[in-house]
Order: C-alpha cells, then structure tokens, then sequence
C-alpha cells in the first residue's frame, strides 16, 4: 500500500491539466481534440471530430507500427507494391479499426471516471450521445473483423489467423473496460492486457499476414509485452483521481505517484534489455547491440522528464521516448525474420 507521502496531492493535478486546456492557441486546443490528447477542452466540436476524439488517434500510433515488426519477424516479406498495399491495410485494421474500437469502448465504460479527471471528453461533457457511442462500437467491430477477415481470404490462409487475432483482440478489449471482469480495476492485469495489444497482437497479425505464427516468437513477445505494461503505466497518471474515487487499484493509485513512475520504468527498460540478451544469447549480436543502443536514449528521457515530474511530463516524455521503443521493435523483429525462427 501507498504511504502519505507517496500519493498525489489531489489539487495537485486538476490546475495542471486545466492549464493545459486553458493554455495555446485555438488551433492548438483542437488538434489536441482530434488526436484525443488531453486538455482537448475547446469551445465548438462537430459531432464528427466528437466520433473521432472517441477513437483517440494517438493512441494508434504504437500498434499501427507493430505490424511491421511483425512482418519482419515473418521472414518472407519482401518489398513490393502489393505487400506494401498489405501491410497499409493491416495499420488500417491495428489503429482506426480495432484500436479505435478499444477506445470507443472504453470512453463508454468510463464515462462516470472521466467526468472526474477529463470532464470536457466528448460524453461525459454531453456532447455526443449514447446511442452514437454505441453505434460507433459496433461499427468499427464488424467493420475490423470484416476486413480481417479479406486479409485472410486474399492471402489464402486455410485456418483464418488474422480474423481470430482480431475476435481475440476485441475481446480483450471489451473484458478490459467492462464489467463483471473489467480488467482495469487491477492495475497489474490491466497494464498487462494493454501491453500485449500495444506489442503482440499487431506484431501477430503482421506475421500472420505473411508467415505461420509460431510458439517462439508468441512468447518472446508475450514477454515483451511487459515492457508495454510499462508504457500503460504512463497513461494511468492523469486518472489517479477518478480511479482512487472509482475503486480501480491503478498502480499509481496503489503504490504512489513516484515509486509507479519507477515501476513503469523499470518495467520498460528491463523487458527490453531481457530481448537484448535474447538476442545476443541467439547470436543475433548485431541486433542485440542496436537494441541496447536505442534503450540508452529512453533511459536519459526517463530521467530528463518523467521521473522528475511523472504529472507534468508524461506526454512529453512519451513523445520523446516512444520513437526509440519502437524502432527497437522493429530490431527484435528483423532479428527473428533473419535467424530463421518463424
């Protein structure tokens, strides 16, 4: 359990995100609206950009890069205009569709928390209705697994992988946010399912697309998903008063503002250095090298932001670090494609 002085001085956080809102240009204020980043507060919202701040775009980001570090890990991709058309749709499919779909689903079953911690999101404020929230649900599911579901058909697959990562995807999804289950309320099991969809499903589904999912390269990633529990970490910090209000054992509500930002780091650094040593321990020492390398960079961003003020800086720290996590990704899976592990 948290100590005292371990949590967050709750009017701590409010003026900080409502200086955000208050704070840039209008223009500033309604791109942060579009992407779902908070302090997205604006005045005038279509009820199109409402459909699409449900979706979060920023948060498509790491899952739509997944794919490729999975078709990499594959080793038959090779580059031509007809597998980069493929690997276009599979983003398509990773971010606006399934992870679109996550987020709609999770704003719905949110709404009481966010109209504690972000009050100006599109349903809590009452700017959207429910019924076009659900709507929103159901179309970008039937439209994910439809198209999941071409993937499979075009590429000849006997057994429809990419279609059953996508049911599995959704499920994981709706049983994260929703009750009876709603695996959130566990800040270990929350992060972790957040993890395995920001690292192994996108990276399955783009092996799939061009190779035979195989056993090792499910659990390297798998393990690497710990690093991603990590990363779901840094989300939880601008929600610690609506989950502590709500019951939801997040780990920076259970442990404290300063040693969550710890475990999330170490989460993050330790998992990825584990691939490095899987690597080298592989033979694959060249990759295992560039993976320690592009650690080092999101080890100074660590320190320069957001263990110095985990509140302040998360976003920014996120938005320095991630590219360097990622290409990371992308080393693992050039690493597996070229060993012959697939």
């Amino acid at each position: 359990m948290a100590t005292e002085d371990q949590e967050i001085d709750p009017p701590e956080s409010e003026p900080e995100i409502a200086a955000t809102a208050e704070s840039g240009s209008p223009s500033s204020k309604r791109m942060r609206q579009l992407l779902g980043i908070r302090g997205a507060e604006v005045d005038e919202r279509s009820i199109w950009q409402l459909h699409l701040q449900l979706m979060k775009p920023v948060t498509w980001i790491p899952l739509v890069w997944g794919v490729i570090p999975g078709a990499a890990s594959s080793g038959h991709y090779v580059w031509t205009w007809e597998n980069f058309a493929l690997i276009l749709v599979s983003m398509i499919l990773a971010g606006p569709f399934m992870t679109g779909y996550t987020q709609t689903v999770n704003e719905f079953y949110d709404r009481e928390i966010d109209a504690v911690n972000e009050p100006y999101r599109p349903i809590p404020s009452g700017a959207i209705p429910l019924w076009r929230v659900v709507i929103q649900m159901w179309v970008l599911l039937i439209a994910g697994v439809a198209l999941a579901y071409g993937l499979d058909w075009y590429q000849g697959h006997d057994f429809p992988s990419i279609t059953c990562l996508a049911l599995g995807g959704a499920l994981v999804a709706y049983i994260y946010s929703a009750p009876p289950l709603k695996l959130k309320q566990n800040g270990w099991l929350g992060n972790y399912a957040l993890g395995a969809s920001y690292i192994a499903l996108p990276w399955w589904t783009g092996h799939a697309l061009f190779g035979q999912l195989n056993w090792t390269v499910v659990i390297v990633t798998l393990l690497y998903s710990f690093a991603g529990l990590g990363i779901a970490v840094v989300n939880d910090f601008k929600s610690i008063e609506g989950d502590r209000q709500f019951g939801l054992a997040s780990i920076p509500v259970m442990f404290g503002v300063q040693a969550a930002a710890w475990i999330s780091v170490l989460m993050i650094d330790m998992f990825q250095f584990s691939m490095a040593s899987f690597l080298v321990g592989a033979g694959m020492q060249l990759y295992g090298s560039i993976l320690v390398l592009l650690i080092i960079p999101q080890i100074v961003f660590q320190d320069m932001y957001f263990l110095r003020d985990p509140l302040k800086n998360d976003v920014k720290y996120q938005a320095s670090a991630q590219p360097f996590l990622v290409f990371g990704m992308l080393a693992v899976g050039l690493a597996l494609g070229r060993s012959g592990i697939y």
